[in-house]
């Protein structure tokens, strides 16, 4: 295996980031506590007798901001999570012992992207529109792949491109597109390792209907204990008609945290890419 990977690296490994950048006022979900950023030390605050100086930051975020990793503590279904772990009993002492994103581990897995907008021609499905199972199963055929268990899946719908738009992005009025509870399923009997989509929920949001319901969460997080990948930048592999790579990723280690900022990336052949 070493011997492998040496050879893979000589011949040329191309790095797709597929990670948003984290920038104060970014957009994201109203759920979540916002992006701050700031500098308590800035250069020439304090000067050393040498001359030398150093500036430092401070951030403040919720866990569920830019591109980030659902734990299986992050969504319960009638005061149960997965496994019929009762809520009361994974919080320990303020934190989710169990189930929190200090037991992901990090992932070196097979990734599959489904390019669900380009089957349909489009750069961008509609606000709101429902991926449906013929969307996944005529995507996967038309790229020719398979999931496989233990996959990282990706359901790209193309809306990463109104990321730089702001409240475009978080579709208030038009609603996002993504699948609903029964592409969940679909995904969910595939038995994928996690999931992820360029969208800020992962799953359809509809026109003026925010969060109110995420059955796509219920199935794979409390039901199936399928990790959920949200706001990713998917075009660098549409770009690269990647639809498979090795997909890299590691939570940060927050214990009895509930979702984790995350840079995925996607590595492939610099001669497939080029090609």
């Amino acid at each position: 295996m070493t011997d492998a990977l040496l050879a893979a690296v000589r011949e040329g490994v191309e790095v797709l980031d597929l990670g948003r950048q984290l920038t104060v006022g970014m957009p994201q979900s109203p759920n979540h506590p916002h992006f701050w950023h700031s500098f308590p030390r800035r250069h020439g605050d304090m000067r050393r007798s040498d001359g030398g100086s150093a500036a430092n930051d401070m951030l403040s975020m919720g866990t569920h901001v830019g591109t980030h990793i659902d734990a299986l503590a992050h969504v319960s279904h009638e005061g149960k999570l997965h496994g019929g772990l009762a809520v009361e009993d994974a919080l320990v002492d303020g934190k989710y012992v169990e189930h929190g994103v200090h037991t992901i581990a990090p992932m070196v897995r097979r990734g599959l992207m489904l390019d669900v907008a380009s089957y349909h021609g489009v750069d961008i499905l509609d606000g709101g529109y429902e991926i449906t199972v013929e969307d996944l199963e005529a995507t996967a055929a038309r790229q020719g792949v398979s999931p496989e268990p233990g996959d990282v899946i990706l359901v790209r719908s193309g809306w990463g491109r109104r990321f730089s738009e702001g409240a475009a992005y978080v579709g208030k009025e038009t609603g996002v597109p993504g699948v609903g509870e029964a592409g969940g399923r679909w995904l969910a009997d595939r038995a994928p390792h996690a999931v992820g989509a360029d969208t800020i929920a992962f799953e359809r949001l509809a026109p003026q209907g925010g969060h109110a319901l995420l059955p796509a969460h219920r199935v794979l997080l409390v039901e199936s204990g399928i990790y959920i990948i949200e706001a990713m930048d998917l075009e660098p592999l549409r770009d690269a008609s990647a639809y498979v790579f090795t997909f890299v990723l590691a939570p940060l280690n927050i214990f009895g945290a509930t979702g984790s900022p995350v840079r995925p990336l996607a590595l492939t052949s610099a001669q497939a890419v080029a090609t």
